[in-house]
């Protein structure tokens, strides 16, 4: 359970802050810019939410909890110590991506395949989920880059880079399944 009754607490005015595993780093750190990535991500999906309803809007809400998750993951770097730790971290697992992979599923078999690539816009969610794709495809980058040096679960990074295709495919299921969508034409202000 998380209670937070005082939000300022004087610990980062010198550049640091504290992982989920209370050891201190500056706060430029690749894993703080990683989970902070993901917070990002998670206030952008809260705009998005402003346009979206239904089905829609109930699969960002789940995306939303599970980027609190994401974050809680990243922040935790002690990954050996989770079987003896008394409060074992929150990791992501393979059952939320494969809940995205079936969301992008359903709603994939209603589009027409693309023959463009497609721009940003349609409707004012559609680019706003485009947006969220860009944060999303920054956090797998950034989660990919830590990897590189430090431990990272690896479902968390096969869980952003599924989002962004989720946020790709929705962004086009919005745009009435694609009808609304911009495509790119090359080079045509030549």
């Amino acid at each position: 359970m998380v209670v937070l009754n005082k939000i300022y607490t004087r610990t980062g005015d010198k550049g640091q802050t504290a992982l989920g595993n209370n050891v201190r780093v500056d706060k430029y750190a690749l894993r703080v810019e990683s989970y902070g990535t993901s917070d990002e991500l998670n206030a952008q999906v809260g705009v998005a939410r402003l346009h979206a309803e239904g089905d829609v809007d109930a699969a960002l809400m789940r995306i939303q909890n599970d980027l609190f998750d994401l974050g809680a993951d990243l922040c935790r770097p002690d990954m050996a110590l989770d079987a003896q730790s008394e409060y074992p971290p929150l990791r992501m697992v393979d059952a939320q991506v494969d809940r995205l992979e079936a969301e992008i599923d359903a709603m994939n078999a209603d589009l027409a395949p693309l023959r463009s690539f497609v721009l940003p816009g349609g409707t004012a969610l559609s680019a706003y989920l485009h947006v969220c794709r860009t944060v999303a495809r920054r956090a797998e980058r950034l989660a990919v880059e830590l990897a590189a040096s430090e431990e990272v679960n690896p479902a968390a990074i096969r869980y952003l880079n599924r989002l962004s295709d989720w946020f790709f495919v929705a962004a086009r299921h919005v745009n009435d399944n694609g009808e609304k969508d911009v495509l790119w034409v090359p080079g045509a202000n030549r």
